[in-house]
């Protein structure tokens, strides 16, 4: 299978110039001018329009048993609106709840529902909800599968989260064998306190979880993880952050040599927290944790993006229904399955309200994007740029597009979309994976079985 991208402007992380690009065996073999090719290889012109590298999206749910329902993605809907807007590559969290085993219920489940059904590559983060006899050999086991990074939830207390014991023993263990964790940081016992106290004065609406989640609780769990990295010397990665307070904590571990990165998520930075007081239940649909935040946080983030505080721009997609499964929470705000859809609309509105509104320039688009991702979970060179070697995946990508988002018109599976109403300024044309054009005229074509898992070294 050979394919060959003619015209276009190649742009990575770091560099920027007019080249073809020759795909063969799934990989990257020639870049250049006048490529000797043969005569009938299938070819893209991309005259008028940028090639970058696949995006990677470093921290979806695709399938998520959450608050009594389970997310309406399968594999094979989310992949594919992942690559409909130029995401060639996910991770997604294996998230067993407390009391549940970690390898069979945990990442062979996982595993089993992706292998076949996703069409574009994929990975994992391993979730340890708990710390026992069996994690040991359990994690040791799932990592020898490939899988090398862990995932720890300061938050949803007898849930998904972890108690100060396990988080010890988890970052210690995840130090001993070289892989990296990533943290959802919040005060779990905070958090429901403040929601017994809000209920209990029947408070029951949507525009009531940011209270119940304070910037004051999420920075405490910055601080908390942090402070556990620096005592076990383990690498960490701090998911979702949403507020300034939250980057300056982060920051200060850092200078007090803490080996931490920070994940903005698209929401956080382009949704605040109007959107979860809008009347009649509507606030519902962007309840998601931590909370939605005032706008001087979003600029916080943004500056923090610019200048590389905060490493990658992700999506946290988790799709939940308004009608069946938002509105299990209609009365009571505790209930509102956490989630913001979001995998379609990353790059394109990160390109068109980052880029083009001049808050990144475009090399920090396509490393926040994607490179970053790559480099810190293990799949850079592979994936994360286009060079010799590197797997074919490409976004041919016009910047002359413009389209208004709604429900109506998105691939993602669900009834309604995060970023109705807003504008872009560019979207992918053609996509491919490993070669295979997956996306054609910005429609899906390809395979749904195309996606293989990514497996991934140890490398902390």
């Amino acid at each position: 299978m050979a394919l060959l991208v003619k015209n276009g402007e190649i742009i990575t992380a770091t560099d920027r110039y007019h080249a073809d690009i020759y795909c063969e065996d799934q990989t990257i073999s020639k870049i250049g001018h006048n490529l000797d090719v043969p005569p009938d290889t299938p070819t893209i012109d991309a005259s008028g329009k940028y090639v970058f590298p696949g995006f990677i999206d470093p921290h979806v749910h695709i399938y998520l048993p959450f608050m009594g329902t389970v997310s309406k993605d399968t594999h094979t809907t989310g992949s594919q609106a992942a690559l409909v807007g130029g995401t060639t590559t996910f991770i997604e969290m294996c998230a067993p709840s407390k009391g549940q085993d970690l390898l069979t219920e945990g990442f062979e489940l996982w595993a089993d529902k992706a292998k076949g059904s996703s069409a574009c590559d994929y990975s994992f983060h391993m979730a340890v909800p708990h710390f026992d006899s069996n994690t040991k050999d359990q994690l040791r086991e799932i990592v020898g599968q490939g899988v090398g990074s862990f995932k720890v939830f300061l938050a949803y207390k007898n849930f998904f989260g972890v108690n100060d014991e396990e988080l010890w023993n988890t970052l210690s263990f995840a130090k001993e064998l070289g892989v990296i964790t990533t943290a959802h940081c919040e005060n779990d016992e905070a958090i429901a306190q403040l929601q017994a106290q809000l209920l209990a004065a029947g408070n029951t609406g949507p525009e009531y979880h940011e209270p119940s989640r304070p910037i004051s609780v999420e920075v405490d769990g910055v601080h908390h993880f942090t402070t556990f990295l620096q005592a076990t010397g383990a690498a960490g990665y701090i998911v979702h952050l949403s507020c300034a307070a939250g980057l300056e904590a982060a920051n200060r571990a850092r200078y007090n040599g803490a080996e931490v990165y920070v994940e903005a998520v698209i929401p956080h930075l382009m949704l605040d927290k109007t959107y979860a007081e809008r009347p009649n239940f509507e606030g519902a649909k962007y309840v998601m944790s931590p909370p939605l935040r005032t706008k001087p946080n979003q600029a916080a983030l943004w500056q923090g993006l610019r200048n590389t505080d905060v490493n990658t721009v992700a999506t946290d997609h988790a799709p939940f229904d308004f009608v069946g499964q938002k509105d299990m929470g209609k009365d009571n705000f505790v209930q509102i399955p956490n989630g913001i859809p979001a995998i379609e609309d990353r790059v394109n509105i990160l390109y068109t309200y980052g880029v083009m509104q001049e808050r990144i320039d475009i090399h920090r688009f396509v490393d926040a994007a994607s490179t970053q991702a790559a480099k810190i979970f293990g799949l850079f060179p592979k994936k994360g740029t286009i060079a010799l070697g590197s797997d074919a995946d490409l976004v041919i990508y016009d910047p002359n597009h413009k389209e208004t988002l709604t429900a109506a018109n998105q691939t993602m599976n669900l009834d309604y979309r995060g970023f109705e109403g807003f504008e872009i300024a560019g979207k992918p044309t053609e996509v491919t994976v490993r070669g295979k054009v997956m996306v054609d005229g910005g429609k899906f074509v390809g395979d749904s079985s195309w996606g293989e898992f990514l497996a991934r070294e140890p490398q902390y």
